[in-house]
């Protein structure tokens, strides 16, 4: 059950067809908590989006239903994958935007890690 005044979970969202296959993806890391796969609209050298094989619309949703297996499972996955693409040193972001006012476009919860460069600061000032 989502959490109160999200929208319901709709499996027909495209991270939700990646996981049945029915979308291709590049794909980097796939354990049974998390799949992780090259964003297509990359906003950095490297831009991989990790996200958990569940049904859950956004990190609120995910934390407030998720079991602890499937959080600390996701999570390892993440820091897996950081691991396996080398991101350790000099450094890399994980991104994770929750509903409209955040830009959050798949309702799906996932994670962006963001590396390659100098991402400078979090947030434009203005």
């Amino acid at each position: 059950m989502p959490v109160s005044g999200l929208p319901p979970y709709d499996p027909t969202n495209v991270f939700a067809r990646i996981l049945r296959g029915e979308i291709p993806s590049s794909r980097v890391f796939e354990d049974e908590w998390a799949l992780a796969f090259h964003d297509i609209a990359p906003q950095a050298p490297v831009h991989v989006l990790v996200i958990p094989k569940g049904p859950y619309v956004s990190a609120a949703d995910f934390h407030a239903s998720a079991s602890d297996a499937e959080i600390a499972g996701f999570w390892r996955a993440v820091n897996r994958v950081a691991k396996q693409l080398g991101l350790d040193e000099p450094g890399h972001r994980l991104l994770a935007n929750v509903g409209p006012d955040s830009g959050q476009e798949v309702p799906h919860f996932h994670v962006h890690i963001l590396a390659g460069r100098p991402l400078g600061p979090m947030l434009a000032r203005g």
